[in-house]
């Protein structure tokens, strides 16, 4: 991979210097998983940060007996940085929701790298605040209408991962029972308002490639103003 293409790639690395991303791409080391394969381990230590450089994954946790995804991140998306920077046991695991490319930078050599670029340093702060802006409105939209909620996740994962086609937005097909976990809501919900959303044509699925279509993002959008 060319240093141009992993700046693109990973907003993370937008403000790195070029010394740095050279760097970066000469540490890496690439994995690959099929849909389904565990990627981390909660309670694992944490000995590298990981990268989507395709493909799906949840992060999900155990709550008793049950299994609950917490998010569901996408190309170009990162993980695992948690661990690294307070030098704890994972509290999470990571699965891959569909086949999955990954690029991953040890623990040691990407603490090292933010200590040596202040601005990669200010970008990861810049990212890590705005993960907790993304929970923190979710927060406020928990008295809101399951379908709210459900639009919400949609639209959040249309705007971050999204690729614009033909017929709209394309995200991954993801399984209902984990947008329900995202958006908090029941899978009985889930499944009613997501075979309403495809009544009204704002949103197709196709199970068979894996894909939906968010096909009409202005409306979508739309109905999440003013909600908070």
């Amino acid at each position: 991979m060319q240093t141009a293409v992993f700046n693109e790639l990973f907003p993370l690395f937008n403000a790195a210097s070029p010394e740095t991303l050279e760097w970066l791409m000469s540490i890496a080391v690439e994995h690959e998983y099929p849909a389904e394969r565990a990627v981390l381990m909660e309670d694992a230590w944490g000995n590298a940060v990981y990268f989507v450089e395709s493909g799906w994954v949840k992060v999900r946790r155990h709550i008793g007996e049950n299994v609950a995804t917490l998010a569901i991140l996408g190309r170009g998306d990162f993980f695992g940085e948690m661990a690294v920077l307070d030098e704890s046991p994972r509290s999470t695991d990571v699965v891959a929701l569909s086949s999955v490319k990954l690029i991953s930078i040890s623990a040691q050599r990407f603490i090292q790298t933010l200590f040596k670029d202040s601005q990669l340093h200010h970008r990861m702060l810049q990212l890590l605040v705005r993960r907790l802006r993304q929970t923190n409105f979710r927060f406020q939209l928990r008295h809101q209408p399951p379908a709210i909620k459900l639009i919400n996740t949609l639209v959040s994962l249309g705007d971050s991962y999204g690729t614009v086609s033909a017929q709209g937005t394309e995200i991954f097909n993801i399984p209902l029972k984990d947008l329900a976990d995202v958006s908090d809501i029941s899978l009985e919900e889930v499944t009613k308002i997501m075979e309403k959303l495809q009544s009204k044509g704002w949103i197709k699925s196709d199970p068979r490639n894996q894909v939906l279509y968010l096909s009409n993002m202005q409306q979508l959008a739309h109905l999440l103003v003013g909600r908070t």
